[in-house]
This record gives C-alpha cells, sequence and structure tokens, in this order.
C-alpha cells in the first residue's frame, strides 16, 4: 500500500493549487481517503475526507470550506485537493491517507503517505 501527494509549490496569497494523492497496492473506490496538513510547531489538522464510490460523501474543516473541494478519480486511483484563495496560514506540508473504511470520518487511518509542500507568501 502506498499513497503518494503531489502538487504542491510556492503560489501567492490568493493563488491555487491542485494537489494528488496517487495510490498504489490497493484499491481506491473501497476506501476513504482523508487530506491532513501540518504546519512547523502546529499539531496536524484533517483538511478533508472523501468517501468511497458507494457513498462519495465528502467532508472539509471548517477553516477552508468554501475555498478546498476534493475529489476522487478512481480510474485513475487519485484524489484530488483543489485549493483556492489561498492564504498565508495555509502554508504546511500537505498529506494523504488511507481510511480503514469506506465511509468519513474512518474510524482511523492506516497508511500515510508522504507529503508535499505548500507555501502561500508574498
Amino acid at each position: 500500500v502506498q499513497l503518494q501527494a503531489s502538487g504542491g509549490g510556492l503560489v501567492q496569497p490568493g493563488g491555487s493549487l491542485r494537489l494528488s494523492c496517487v495510490a498504489s497496492g490497493f484499491g481506491l473506490d473501497l476506501y476513504a481517503i482523508g487530506w491532513f496538513r501540518q504546519a512547523p510547531g502546529k499539531e496536524r489538522e484533517g483538511v478533508s475526507c472523501v468517501s468511497s464510490s458507494d457513498d462519495g460523501s465528502t467532508y472539509i474543516v471548517d477553516s477552508v470550506r468554501g475555498r478546498f473541494t476534493v475529489s476522487r478519480d478512481n480510474a485513475k486511483n487519485t484524489v484530488y485537493l483543489e485549493m483556492n484563495s489561498l492564504k498565508p496560514e495555509d502554508t504546511a506540508v500537505y498529506y494523504c491517507a488511507r481510511g480503514a473504511n469506506h465511509f468519513c470520518p474512518p474510524v482511523l487511518y492506516d497508511y500515510y503517505g508522504q507529503g508535499t509542500q505548500v507555501t502561500v507568501s508574498s
């Protein structure tokens, strides 16, 4: 089981980025996938979750709701996090994780991938 996040980078405030989480070793359509972020000196924060195809529901944390959206492409075994109107406080390492079941929030996340750095700065 592997999860690889990519798509991070340096962006100005107000800009946009799309992160991708590519899964391998398991069928993405059977599990919930979560996005997390962790900024230096801060605790890890759950950003979003998308349920498996049977449910399809999504969850977005209040701090980014209206600016971030999460979606999945099962054919590509990929989950996306679309981030718009980025703010400096969104700066963090973002990474994805597999839920131990198909719905959000899962009972636990059992596999975490390596992260991708997002820096929002002028």
